[in-house]
């Protein structure tokens, strides 16, 4: 029983809140270089979005996480979005997937491998997609917002309300985020199995 609740609940012994400071990663991107948050010097923060090739979420989604860094990027917000599923039970979630999806939908933001699933696992990660909307302070990176991109996973044209977007416009007024944390809905993430002995 202690090993069934471990294996449900072990995103959460780790898993950021908001206010907390987030440990620097480095994963490998599609393009083959190695990506950190201490790359985005400029930056005034970073939406880190764990997301995949084959959940159907995450196709809903695919099209406003691209909207979301075209739009915020050039203001100092890109999007960083990880891929933490288990490819050896998932293939169409393997590096060379990622590769084919980001240069069929073209797109504009770093797609990242967490093959380790050590960095879904710090962050607390359990959906997909699941964002983490970061603010820079000085070389420090603080999370200000937990949850879902906005209130419909299944129509864009229905949103009422843009939980990210909001988060954004409240951080550039200097405020605090006045919803800084929501549900997250999508397909759990696919953790691998754990070998036997």
């Amino acid at each position: 029983m202690l090993v069934a609740l471990f294996g449900l609940n072990k995103t959460l012994h780790a898993a950021y809140t908001v206010g907390d400071r987030v440990k620097d990663f480095r994963l490998k991107n599609v393009d083959g270089t190695m990506v950190s948050l201490a790359d985005f010097k400029g930056a005034k923060g970073v939406m880190v979005i764990f997301t995949c090739n084959h959940c159907p979420y995450a196709k809903a989604y695919e099209q406003r996480i691209l909207e979301l860094n075209n739009r915020y990027a050039s203001s100092g917000y890109p999007v960083v979005a990880i891929n933490p599923n288990d490819a050896v039970s998932y293939p169409d979630d393997s590096f060379e997937e990622m590769v084919k999806r980001s240069n069929e939908k073209k797109y504009t933001f770093p797609y990242l491998h967490d093959e380790t699933q050590n960095v879904a696992r710090e962050f607390g990660a359990i959906k997909t997609p699941h964002v983490y909307l970061l603010s820079k302070k000085g070389d420090i990176f603080v999370v200000e917002y937990i949850g879902a991109i906005d209130d419909n996973s299944e129509d864009a044209s229905a949103v009422k309300t843009k939980f990210v977007e909001n988060a954004i416009t409240d951080l550039n007024a200097n405020k605090k985020v006045s919803q800084n944390n929501t549900k997250a809905i999508g397909c759990s993430i696919k953790w691998k199995k754990a070998k036997q002995d």
